[in-house]
């Protein structure tokens, strides 16, 4: 049995994969700079969108995207939509006149209902 012995690895001290075969995505790499002047690159994937803003790996600062010239990127401002309220929804669905209306029987069917309820707690009284 002294002459079969198994010999092995110890664990987590060796990767067992190699990286032959291995094709990783295409990347690029992002500058961005600080308030301070220092600047730090940054990895992405070639497909993805890049942020303006980044925080510094060292310092902890904001960082702004640079281009290749060294200037920072500026973007356009995205135009932002008003909100809309319950309000606006309803006219837009309906006009003033039929919002009146609908108004007008709502408190004549409340008005009726709370005539009643009275009516009925007066006579169980």
């Amino acid at each position: 049995m002294a002459d079969r012995s198994l010999r092995g690895m110890r664990l987590g001290s060796q990767s067992m994969q190699s990286e032959e075969g291995v094709e990783f995505s295409p990347r690029k790499k992002v500058t961005y700079r600080t308030e301070d002047g220092s600047t730090f690159e940054v990895v992405f994937a070639a497909e993805a969108d890049v942020p303006e803003t980044w925080a510094s790996p060292r310092s902890g600062q904001e960082g702004r995207l640079v281009d290749d010239e060294g200037e920072l990127v500026e973007s356009e401002p995205v135009e932002a939509k008003p909100v809309r309220t319950h309000w606006d929804m309803l006219l837009e669905r309906r006009s003033r006149a039929e919002l009146e209306e609908l108004l007008q029987e709502r408190l004549q069917y409340l008005r009726a209902r709370r005539g009643q309820e009275k009516a009925g707690s007066k006579k169980s009284a």
